[in-house]
């Protein structure tokens, strides 16, 4: 009977044993499956900082960013000299992380966490890691800086079919986030299910060949001889988390020109 009573004790610790073995392997498991998570998580964040970064890097060695100065000039050239040829740079990118980003009002809005402090103006343009389009500075505060966004229905920007090479102006009708427009593009252009919208580089905000959208319909304007462009945007307005802000060195220069034309009589 001691005999049996022993066995009994031994099989019952063995079982209770078994239970809290398992038990603990699944605590164990699943703590390590959240640490797992956790230290993907910061891994990734570390991984697109470091992508953000490279990717700042090529930009600002686009060779369209650059222009010979002119020899017979005196006058000092504030720029960065970047190879024998004495090309100087005219466009810089620099980033920015965005803190506030609405895509469901009329016109909506994005604030970015780099302002007047950082070298940041009103008109700069701004883009998307993927050299997307997103918008246009419109504020300024010392820290931050407001962008309004091309889902905005004030946003009037020329956008360049990259086949044919027509001009129009993109606009957005305040529906869809993933769906902008293109108008103003004659019924007599060749246009292309599926070609790419781009910028076209008549503004200083942004330099010719920015990704805009890509065509997915048109439709004959009834009241002129012009197409409707329904366009898919390239930017993923949904997920902006980090952009980048185009410093065109020409800007403040072209912009003193349009203001003496515009107070011309």
């Amino acid at each position: 009977m001691q005999a049996f009573s022993v066995y009994l004790i031994v099989e019952y610790n063995r079982y209770h044993r078994a239970v809290f073995n398992s038990t603990v392997n699944k605590i164990t498991g699943d703590v390590n499956t959240k640490f797992a998570d956790v230290q993907q998580y910061f891994y990734l964040q570390k991984t697109n900082k470091v992508l953000i970064e490279a990717n700042r890097i090529l930009y600002n060695k686009i060779k369209a960013n650059y222009s010979i100065p002119d020899s017979g000039s005196k006058s000092f050239v504030d720029s960065i000299k970047v190879d024998s040829l004495l090309r100087y740079q005219k466009i810089k990118y620099f980033d920015a992380r965005v803190v506030s980003n609405s895509v469901s009002s009329q016109n909506n809005y994005i604030v970015l966490d780099k302002g007047k402090l950082d070298g940041v103006k009103e008109g700069m343009g701004v883009i998307d890691p993927s050299f997307a389009m997103v918008g246009i500075v419109t504020e300024l505060t010392d820290r931050y800086a407001v962008v309004m966004s091309l889902l905005h229905r004030d946003s009037h920007i020329s956008g360049k079919l990259l086949k044919s090479g027509e001009t129009g102006t993109i606009n957005w009708e305040g529906f869809d986030p993933d769906f902008i427009t293109l108008n103003n593009i004659s019924k007599s252009a060749k246009i292309v299910i599926g070609d790419t919208v781009i910028s076209s580089g008549f503004s200083t905000a942004f330099p010719k060949g920015v990704l805009i959208g890509k065509i997915e319909a048109l439709y004959k304007e009834t009241s002129n001889n012009n197409y409707k462009i329904k366009l898919h945007a390239v930017c993923d307005f949904r997920d902006l988390q980090y952009v980048f802000l185009i410093d065109n060195k020409d800007q403040d220069g072209v912009n003193e020109a349009l203001e003496k034309i515009k107070k011309q009589p």
